[in-house]
């Protein structure tokens, strides 16, 4: 797991596993958005498998997945929603952290 900062409240990664979320936690992440559609890649545990730890840990969390379209408007606006809804620092992951970190990137010019 190789977390970046992009500012204060929020950071990306490439996946995560549920296993990595009792770190995240302990990181003093209150939530996270995962980029990455489910099936990308073999071997890529699913979101709900990913959200179930994070729901037993106390984080928010929520699913935005942005695929080969690329950064798409309800991908933006989903990711405002979830800036509103959920307390910071959040983590965002993809694959690399290249979908969350340009999805982060497009909703700032929305707010």
């Amino acid at each position: 797991m190789n977390i970046r900062p992009i500012n204060e409240e929020y950071s990306v990664s490439g996946q995560i596993q549920p296993a990595d979320l009792d770190e995240i936690k302990a990181m003093g992440f209150k939530s996270i958005v995962c980029h990455r559609p489910d099936g990308e890649e073999a071997g890529q545990p699913s979101f709900a498998e990913v959200e179930a730890r994070a729901k037993e840990l106390g984080l928010a969390i929520r699913h935005i997945p942005v695929g080969p379209m690329g950064v798409t408007p309800d991908a933006v606006a989903a990711m405002v929603d979830a800036l509103d809804d959920f307390e910071r620092p959040m983590l965002g992951y993809c694959r690399s952290g290249a979908r969350s970190t340009a999805t982060y990137e497009h909703s700032q010019r929305q707010r």
